[in-house]
């Protein structure tokens, strides 16, 4: 099965404000890289930044793969890593923040072999700086997708 490094970074401009994630998948061994990014009307950093997790994995056109993500995103990995995923998931996410998209990474973590390293954020780490070029620039463009997820449970913060 191929291995597949995943970079991937999220910004808001304003938490909330318009927000973006960016995310770099690169195959182990071959030259091939893919970069994504997408930009939101309204929505929150920690959205963008588990946003360009799941968008990530879901860009992986077969299961199975020895999956690496990169993120210097310590909400995102300590989930994993500290396996609060697991409490959040048996209390059906309730009191826990972004439970759409927790659920959703749910069902593309399992497709795969998924491991998780963070990095610190803004020290030089060319394809983490590559990331955030990628989710700041999304976040500045026009025609911004709504982030339903969000705004549908915030009505009054528009």
């Amino acid at each position: 099965m191929p291995q597949i490094i995943i970079h991937t970074d999220g910004s808001s401009r304003g938490n909330p404000g318009p927000g973006g994630f960016g995310v770099v998948l690169q195959q182990v061994g071959t030259q091939r890289q893919k970069e994504i990014a997408q930009g939101y009307r309204y929505t929150t950093n920690n959205r963008m930044e588990l946003l360009a997790v799941i968008v990530g994995l879901e860009a992986l056109k077969i299961e199975n793969c020895d999956v690496l993500v990169v993120s210097d995103s310590k909400y995102v990995v300590d989930a994993i890593n500290q396996h609060w995923i697991v409490g959040w998931q048996k209390k059906g996410f309730k009191g826990v923040k972004n439970p759409d998209l927790w659920q959703r990474f749910l069902q593309v973590y399992r497709k795969h072999k998924v491991q998780f390293q963070w990095i610190k954020g803004h020290n030089n780490h060319p394809l983490n700086e590559r990331c955030d070029f990628l989710a700041v620039n999304a976040s500045k463009q026009e025609n911004l997708l709504i982030d339903e997820g969000y705004e549908q449970q915030n009505l009054f913060d528009i």
